[in-house]
């Protein structure tokens, strides 16, 4: 017996198989369709996908063979992946130089004819073969040959689909740490940030009702210029905790309610002090979600169709439909409208339309972008159409749970 010699290439050809992730996994389905093909098309009783490791060669799928693995030194398919670009054929074993005396000849179910493909990634390394096995002497048909190298690529492609499986899930493992990250900063950041807003906020009240006969009115201005900013970044702190802790809401953490009672309660929370009409939908339908996730919805898209409407008389709609699978809301408003070329990116966080709001601030692109991680994590989507000078209308879809 001749044991096989190590490819010039081996340190990398070993990182590019650690990184498939697939040696000592379970049996999979995808992999088992091939081997089983393979022995039926070359009429072997044994087909295996065979990945050569550093001192062994496993079996990542295998018909008609009891072991999981053998040694390198008497792997058939070690000898195979020194010939990448062709087929290893050995139509009798005991009659090869290379195989004589091979432990694997000498079993019970003896290796006497081999057939190996061997398998290559995408940068070119050999990570093993797909090989039929039987335990006479034999010989491929030109028409097996040519079968057996289109399985081959067929593993050779499921290879890819796995590196590409890996990259996603440790991109994904990725953005999630760092999202968190960003989220404790996020959190941290408010927390430090909020008291001594408040604090400059209660100061510049003292301030004005203490000292406002002794200052003119540009200090008076002053004063109220300060609380207004501070306010207005309270605000922004507040909605920036909210976006990040919008994940929190689970869609099956359901509730039963009555949804135009929780309109009802959502509109007394708002405390609206003008001139505002309101049309529920006709019929008082029961929904079971998360009411938490959604009175956060309505309560950022009512506000904004209160805050953003430009009419001496604001008329809000909203409506229901009942799916099979979900729940299909709407809200629609008198107001002045987005224009279209803003619209594609008005879920994105930080985007904003550009309107001053009824009080003549700007909006910090915070809000929509939180309202549509809630309608996701409910199972829903949501879009939105509008006119300018007429009309805007969200459309959002909730699962039923």
């Amino acid at each position: 017996m001749i044991a096989p010699d190590i490819p010039q290439n081996e340190k990398q050809r070993m990182l590019s198989l650690l990184s498939l992730g697939l040696l000592d996994t379970e049996q999979e389905d995808d992999f088992d369709y091939i081997t089983k093909l393979a022995a039926y098309i070359c009429k072997t009783p044994v087909a295996l996908v065979t990945l050569v490791d550093e001192d062994r060669q496993w079996f990542k799928s295998k018909v008609g063979m009891a072991l999981c693995e053998t040694s390198r030194d008497s792997s058939f398919c070690a000898h195979a992946i020194l010939t990448p670009d062709e087929i290893l054929e050995i139509p009798d074993a005991t009659k090869d130089v290379r195989f004589i005396d091979n432990p694997l000849t000498k079993m019970e179910d003896p290796v006497i004819f081999y057939a190996g493909v061997p398998l290559r990634t995408t940068d070119g390394m050999v990570m093993g073969s797909l090989c039929v096995i039987d335990h006479k002497p034999n010989k491929l048909s030109k028409e097996q040959r040519a079968a057996l190298i289109t399985l081959a690529k067929q593993v050779e492609r499921l290879f890819e689909l796995r590196l590409v499986n890996n990259q996603l899930e440790q991109t994904k493992a990725s953005l999630t740490k760092h999202n968190t990250l960003l989220k404790d900063f996020a959190g941290t950041v408010s927390h430090d940030l909020k008291m001594p807003l408040a604090n400059l906020i209660l100061t510049s009240d003292i301030l004005k009702k203490k000292y406002t006969e002794a200052l003119d009115e540009s200090g008076v201005n002053y004063l109220g210029y300060l609380k207004k900013s501070s306010l207005s970044m309270s605000n922004y702190i507040t909605n920036i905790l909210a976006h990040y802790e919008s994940t929190a809401y689970d869609r099956e953490d359901a509730h039963e309610f009555m949804f135009n009672d929780m309109l009802e309660d959502l509109v007394d929370l708002l405390n609206i002090n003008f001139e505002c009409e309101f049309h529920f939908p006709e019929v008082n339908i029961e929904l079971r979600c998360n009411r938490s996730a959604l009175d956060q919805i309505f309560l950022n898209l009512i506000g904004n169709s209160i805050k953003y409407n430009d009419k001496e008389h604001t008329i809000i709609h909203i409506d229901v439909i009942e799916q099979d699978n979900h729940f299909e809301f709407s809200i629609k408003d008198n107001g002045r409208g987005i224009e279209e070329e803003k619209l594609e990116g008005i879920f994105t966080l930080f985007s904003t339309a550009g309107h001053l709001d009824k009080n003549g601030e700007k909006g910090h692109g915070i809000g929509l972008s939180t309202v549509e991680k809630l309608v996701h994590n409910l199972g829903g989507t949501i879009s939105v159409s509008s006119v300018l000078g007429e009309y805007t209308k969200f459309t959002f879809t909730v699962a039923k749970s």
